[in-house]
């Protein structure tokens, strides 16, 4: 039973439909009509009044119906305003694969037109992969293992490739084109592109080893495609067509748009035509005329599409095919040819005669206008590009389908990112622990929650035609939540007494801020922490010295009084009780301890001012007879109230003491006499002093490091 296919070619100046049945290989033209836009409802092939146009379509439909039966479903066609097309190619590997089926290479060729869409999305920073519809594909070159082959069905292998240049087109003109199906009363069963159309029926593969330009001239817009190698290997469009030369024949001629459109129409099939402009004169107008008067405008057009041709593959292709209305422009193919430097008889027009497969072409229309139309119900069964609809977030979004549409594929055909669905994480802290600067990370953001028709859904839950997908941002986290004992580990408490004053530490001992903290004390953000062991007397002595004058460090150093003011008792304690018993600073402690210190009672005066910092003594250290010696002298006179304290005398904590300078005069030679004996009969008479190799005398001033010595005279040549 012949298959019956249902076609549209949506045209900037006319709808046509057709119906075709297929049988086998072969199609023929069952039923075929035209009607024009009562109001120039579309510009440039894109929908302007979706209204308006879905009433044409409306028409064209009822009048088949009437001889065909119901029409619910249909092909179509879009035209190449703002074309954008990428090239790409995708791998699978087959080796555990049975042989591959007609359904698997369809799989892995829509699978090769998501990836062109995401990969054209991704090489242009202002496009988004959602602005665009998939409207087309050719597929380039299949591969076995790395070697082309013909055709992909049954063939095993390990390795199978797809090179496919797919086609796009901006959202807005697809989604015009649905809208005015919907309000006729018909579903979209298959979408194409008009140079596709064009070009599956006008050059088959077997020809396409040729390099040719085939160009679709419609009303608004100039469609074209280019073969080369045997495969499509570029398709473009440039918003110049038929129109430019109607509107330009209405202001040479003072005519009418439509009475312009039948004038031009009649030039070039009858030669002349008579014209009757706005002011009722009539004209008869020749070819040659015609030409003369809107010469720009067909130069215009001409190489506006030779540049496209030219721009796309980079020199001039072998041949050019011309169809569609806007073809038939007089003097067209000459001009094109001259722009392109081709023979006159390279550039043609091509009528629906020259469409392989096609049965019963006698009793069809011979012109190139209706090439399209049967184009598209065939390119649109060949290579087909179904859509389904589906709501994301109660928004209406279109995919096309690949047999195996998930939530994912959903939320990117609606632009929807889930990297930025996520819930953001916490602020992080930056702290620093004894020095080191360390971050604490806040918790994680929640993950998007996803439903499908209200149920619960992952990313790889399968969706059909109809399907409701929700989707709602994850919740952001939370900054980090740490205490101290979190941050440093088990913390331990002491309850200690020390001087008689009770304690309540941890330990380790931590301190924020510089502040003792518990363990239940939080972290913030920039916060100073250290950590100390507290295991010992002496890591709780450090520890309370660290606190210096906090309220922990209450145990009050003894103080030695100096002239007047106070300094701390320099000595460290000398007894230590730990629960009544003598302990010392490695002795551990534990929760509950007493410890009692008790300071160093007495100490030598002038040991003790030199660690307060007083020069009690000066000293100078020198060389006698190559010996070391130090020298030293008062420097300070001490008094504990009026006594003078001298040689081993102690002072203890609390007491007073006083301090005046001694008269400062320099060491001599004659005081190392003081620390030295020397035997008399040993110095040679007569004898001198040298100092540092030279003669000096006893009251010379000596320095340190000086090289002091008695000899006999040292003799002098004459």
């Amino acid at each position: 039973m012949d298959e019956k296919i249902f076609a549209l070619d949506i045209g900037t100046r006319s709808v046509v439909g057709i119906i075709m049945k297929k049988n086998g290989s072969s199609y023929r033209v069952a039923d075929m009509i035209t009607k024009e836009h009562e109001e120039r409802s579309m510009l440039d092939g894109q929908i302007h009044d979706v209204l308006s146009v879905s009433k044409v379509i409306e028409d064209v439909k009822q009048e088949l119906e009437e001889r065909h039966g119901e029409l619910t479903k249909v092909c179509v066609a879009a035209a190449g305003r703002a074309l954008r097309t990428h090239r790409t190619s995708i791998k699978r590997a087959i080796h555990n694969h049975p042989l591959m089926t007609y359904d698997d290479v369809s799989h892995l060729e829509l699978s090769a037109v998501q990836q062109a869409q995401y990969e054209m999305a991704l090489d242009a920073t202002d496009t988004k992969s959602t602005d665009y519809y998939c409207v087309g594909y050719s597929v380039l070159h299949y591969y076995l293992d790395d070697q082309p082959i013909g055709s992909l069905i049954d063939q095993q292998g390990n390795e199978a490739t797809i090179e496919i240049i797919a086609t796009f087109l901006p959202k807005v003109v697809v989604e015009s084109l649905i809208s005015a199906l919907q309000r006729a009363g018909l579903q979209m069963d298959a979408l194409t592109l008009e140079p596709i159309a064009a070009i599956q029926v006008l050059i088959p593969p077997s020809m396409r080893r040729l390099n040719v330009a085939l160009v679709d001239i419609g009303a608004g817009t100039s469609d074209i495609a280019i073969t080369d190698e045997g495969t499509v290997t570029a398709y473009g469009m440039v918003p110049v067509a038929g129109d430019e030369i109607t509107e330009a024949i209405s202001d040479a001629y003072l005519l009418d748009f439509p009475l312009a459109e039948a004038a031009k129409r009649q030039v070039s099939e009858q030669g002349q035509a008579m014209m009757t402009d706005i002011l009722g004169f009539e004209t008869e107008v020749s070819y040659e005329t015609l030409v003369g008067q809107i010469e720009p405008s067909i130069d215009l057009l001409a190489n506006r599409i030779g540049d496209e041709i030219l721009l796309m593959n980079g020199k001039a292709p072998k041949a050019v095919m011309l169809v569609g209305g806007g073809s038939q422009t007089p003097d067209l193919t000459k001009r094109l040819a001259k722009k392109l430097n081709l023979p006159e008889n390279r550039v043609a027009i091509r009528g629906i005669d020259a469409i392989q497969g096609l049965e019963d072409k006698d009793h069809l229309p011979q012109g190139p206008d209706f090439v399209t139309p049967v184009g598209i119900a065939i390119a649109a069964k060949q290579n087909p590009v179904h859509y389904i609809s589906v709501e994301v977030n109660s928004r209406a979004i279109r995919l096309f389908d690949m047999k195996s549409l998930t939530v994912g594929d959903s939320l990117l055909s609606a632009g929807i990112d889930l990297s930025h669905l996520y819930g953001k994480p916490g602020q992080a802290y930056m702290i620093t622990v004894n020095g080191s600067t360390i971050p604490l990370k806040g918790s994680f953001g929640t993950r998007p929650s996803l439903t499908l028709n209200n149920e619960q859904a992952t990313l790889e839950t399968p969706i059909q035609h109809g399907d409701s997908v929700q989707v709602q941002q994850g919740m952001d986290g939370s900054p980090p939540t740490v205490t101290a004992e979190d941050l440093i580990g088990d913390m331990t408490t002491l309850d200690i007494i020390f001087n008689e004053r009770r304690y309540s530490l941890s330990a380790p001992a931590v301190l924020i801020n510089g502040k003792i903290a518990n363990r239940e004390q939080c972290i913030r953000d920039h916060d100073q922490v250290e950590h100390l062991e507290l295991k010992t007397i002496g890591d709780l002595k450090k520890l309370l010295q660290k606190l210096g004058d906090q309220e922990l460090d209450s145990s009050s150093s003894p103080s030695l009084w100096v002239n007047g003011s106070s300094f701390p008792w320099p000595y460290d304690v000398n007894t230590i009780l730990r629960n009544g018993s003598t302990a010392d600073l490695t002795t551990l402690i534990q929760d509950g301890d007493s410890i009692h210190t008790k300071p160093q009672d007495k100490a030598s005066y002038a040991e003790l001012l030199q660690l307060l910092g007083f020069e009690v003594k000066e000293k100078v250290d020198v060389f006698f007879e190559g010996q070391p010696i130090e020298l030293n002298k008062q420097r300070i006179r001490v008094k504990r109230g009026e006594e003078e304290l001298s040689g081993d005398d102690c002072i203890g904590p609390g007491e007073q003491v006083t301090t005046e300078d001694v008269d400062h005069k320099p060491f001599i030679f004659q005081d190392v006499f003081r620390y030295v004996d020397i035997e008399l009969s040993q110095v040679p008479r007569p004898f001198e002093l040298y100092r540092n190799g030279k003669q000096t005398s006893f009251h010379e001033p000596i320095h340190p490091g000086d090289r002091l010595k008695i000899a006999a005279p040292q003799r002098v040549d004459s």
